[in-house]
Formats: structure tokens, C-alpha cells, sequence
């Protein structure tokens, strides 16, 4: 059984892009790895992190349900954008809008950088990940206690690109999860979408008999570009996607 209990984010330890300046910045939940052509500003980016954090927490204060809500709630027309697009991407996905939460913070932060003339970065916020790259990446998928999948790799080139990859587990994190999958990982051009549709289908998985169905659902949702699931040592997938090791 997961737990609340900080886990330390051990698979970045994993990480090799030597042609890529690496920062890390935090403030309070949001922990985020940040991989850059060049030299972030992280005065800037913590900046973004807090006025975006602000403005959820905000709307929090106004409508406790955007913190605790398991379905899609409505948000008011007027709402900062990070909160509609929160909102919207979990009424896709029939999930809460904290689901997407990690995902939106990744994607509004590296859209901010690409605006800043950035020409590689990549977001990595709780495993969750937003990529815009000029050359082909690849993407380390965790899987768990199983071996049989253990160093699988998603490869990820310039023209699916930018790009959301998010992941959801049963069995390893601290995110709440009802289901039982090792991996479930969700791509999409919106990595809000992307970690909203990898909590909702991850939620599905309880068997192996429950695999192809919760396939179909990631599938069936708009915007959605590759899933893969694993659950012990099977693995079901399907999309543009490209596996490697």
C-alpha cells in the first residue's frame, strides 16, 4: 500500500543528457528538474512556480472542492488560466482537477521558457514530464518490481514534439491511486491531459483481465497520442510510440 510519506525521487539519479544545462528548483510540493540549452534564470522560474502555485491555491480558498473533488467540477468563467486548463483537462479524463495537477505546472512553466527563446527543455515535475526538443530523446519508463520490463525506454523524436509524458502507479509513489498497475504511462501534446488520463486509467487496472479496457479508455479520449500499461510482467500498448532500451 503507498503511503503520503516523501519518496525520494530516486530515477533521477538516472538521468544523462550531457548536452543539456540541469537545475533543480523547488518551492514547498512542486520539486521540479529542469534540462535547458542553456542556463535557466532560477529566480525567474521560482517566481512562475509561486505566482502559479498562488493562483491555484487562491481559487482553492474560494471553491474547496478544486482541492479534494475525485470527479470534474466546473471552475468559474473568469479563473486564472492554469486553473481552466486544470479544470478541463480532468472533466476528459472523469477525474478530479488535483490529477492534473503536476502536469499543468510542467507544461505552463516550459511553454514560459520556450517563450524566453529556449530551444531544448524538458520539465520533469513527480515523474511527470513536458519535452520540446530539436533531437530525439529517450524517456526511461520505471516498472516497477518487474524485470522483465526493466531498462524500457520510450523514444520520443524532434516532430512529436512538444510533448506531454505522464505516469501514474499503484505501486510505487505517494500519489493517491485506486488501482494496481506498476505503470501506466499516458503521451499527449497537453501534459495536463497527459497526467490526467494516466491517473484515470490507472485507477482501471486492478487485473490482468482489466488491461484492454483500460487501453481503450486512454484511447478513446481526444488528444491522446500513446498508452502504455504495465502490470507485472505484462505489458499492453498502443499509439505513435517507440520502444527502446
Amino acid at each position: 500500500m503507498k503511503t503520503n510519506k516523501f519518496q525520494k525521487r530516486f530515477y533521477r539519479d538516472w538521468v544523462k543528457a550531457k548536452d543539456l544545462y540541469t537545475s533543480r528548483v523547488v518551492f514547498k510540493e512542486t520539486d521540479l528538474e529542469i534540462l535547458t540549452d542553456k542556463a535557466i534564470d532560477e529566480k525567474f522560474v521560482r517566481e512562475k512556480i509561486k505566482f502559479y502555485r498562488w493562483q491555484i491555491e487562491s481559487y482553492i480558498d474560494k471553491d474547496k472542492r478544486f482541492l479534494t473533488a475525485l470527479k470534474p467540477i466546473n471552475v468559474e468563467i473568469n479563473a486564472p488560466l492554469v486553473v481552466k486548463e486544470m479544470a478541463k483537462a480532468a472533466k476528459a479524463a472523469g477525474v478530479g482537477p488535483m490529477a492534473t495537477v503536476a502536469g499543468a505546472i510542467a507544461q505552463i512553466l516550459g511553454k514560459d521558457l520556450l517563450k524566453q527563446g529556449f530551444k531544448e527543455v524538458i520539465i520533469e515535475n513527480g515523474g511527470d514530464l513536458f519535452l520540446k526538443s530539436k533531437k530525439t530523446r529517450t524517456v526511461g519508463i520505471y516498472p516497477g518490481k518487474s524485470e522483465l520490463w526493466k531498462g524500457l525506454k520510450l523514444k520520443i523524436k524532434p516532430n512529436n514534439a512538444p510533448i506531454g509524458i505522464c505516469t501514474s502507479s499503484g505501486t510505487v509513489g505517494h500519489s493517491l491511486s485506486f488501482g494496481l498497475a506498476d505503470s501506466v504511462v499516458i503521451l499527449a501534446k497537453d501534459a495536463a491531459l497527459a497526467d490526467a488520463v494516466a491517473t484515470a486509467t490507472c485507477n482501471r487496472v486492478k487485473s490482468a483481465d482489466d488491461l484492454e479496457s483500460s487501453l481503450e479508455f486512454a484511447k478513446s479520449i481526444k488528444g491522446i497520442t500513446a498508452v502504455v500499461i504495465i502490470l507485472k510482467n505484462n505489458l499492453i500498448s498502443w499509439g505513435k510510440i517507440e520502444f527502446t532500451s
